[in-house]
């Protein structure tokens, strides 16, 4: 599943370029802090793999006004360097890679 280039951002990383984005908003899950905040990141130019980033993190628009971190550029590219390391393959064409960050 591609994610949409609505609400998405680029962001290249060692020279290819990658789409990432943050759901617009708060699953039921996520809205009352049971679940962290999740981004997801597809290679732009060939969309294949998804990989799903699970942070250590609450939304910072959870229901429960718990404070969270923002995903920045920074984070998201070290979550797909992590995620190559880990075995992810961005141009295969099947499935959700997911990745979980510590802190």
């Amino acid at each position: 599943m591609a994610i949409p280039r609505k609400g998405s951002r680029l962001i290249t990383v060692d020279g290819t370029v990658y789409r990432w984005a943050v759901r617009a908003k708060p699953t039921y899950d996520q809205g009352l802090n049971w679940r962290p905040l999740t981004f997801a990141v597809e290679h732009a130019a060939a969309p294949g793999q998804v990989l799903s980033v699970e942070t250590s993190s609450p939304r910072q628009d959870n229901w429960l006004s718990l404070p969270g971190t923002p995903v920045t550029p920074l984070t998201v590219e070290q979550s797909v360097r992590a995620a190559l390391v880990a075995g992810w393959q961005p141009n295969r064409s099947d499935g959700v890679f997911r990745l979980t960050l510590e802190n």
